[in-house]
């Protein structure tokens, strides 16, 4: 009768670690949506741009499937730049990966050999781009819808 009850336990605990949400690779619906830059930052000091003095105005449009496009117009010209994301979980920082299908101009990225954008969330609806680690402009988008 204790094997019997043994055996139903670790069933149980079993069929809970198996119901993880974050084992689940659906994609979190709050990341589906348009996140649009709204703050641009350079090296110096005080160097914060908002609105239309940013020198170009970008947004991803996060897909329910996984993919993206990402979206840049400056001085009137637009460029897109597609591929697919997910959320990832790294030493205790809530990231986006967004892998791009080809090289492109508004690829904005630390890596020479990889064609990847990594975001750092700082809220539910506030993310970064880490591009300004390596001397690029620090990004911040927020979801617009």
């Amino acid at each position: 009768m204790m094997k019997y009850y043994m055996l139903m336990a670790f069933l149980v605990i079993g069929f809970l670690f198996s119901c993880n949400k974050k084992d689940d690779p659906q994609i979190e619906t709050e990341l589906v949506g348009n996140w649009k830059l709204v703050e641009m930052t350079g090296s110096v000091p005080n160097s914060e741009t908002t609105g239309a003095d940013m020198e170009w105005q970008e947004s991803y449009q996060l897909n329910e499937d996984g993919t993206f496009l990402k979206s840049r117009n400056r001085d009137g010209v637009i460029t897109e730049s597609s591929g697919t994301y997910q959320e990832v979980n790294s030493l205790n920082e809530r990231l986006l990966e967004l892998i791009f299908n080809e090289e492109s101009e508004i690829l904005g990225t630390c890596y020479s050999d990889v064609l990847k954008e990594n975001m750092v969330f700082q809220s539910d609806n506030i993310f970064s781009s880490t591009w300004q680690a390596c001397d690029g402009p620090g990004l911040k988008y927020q979801k617009a819808d």
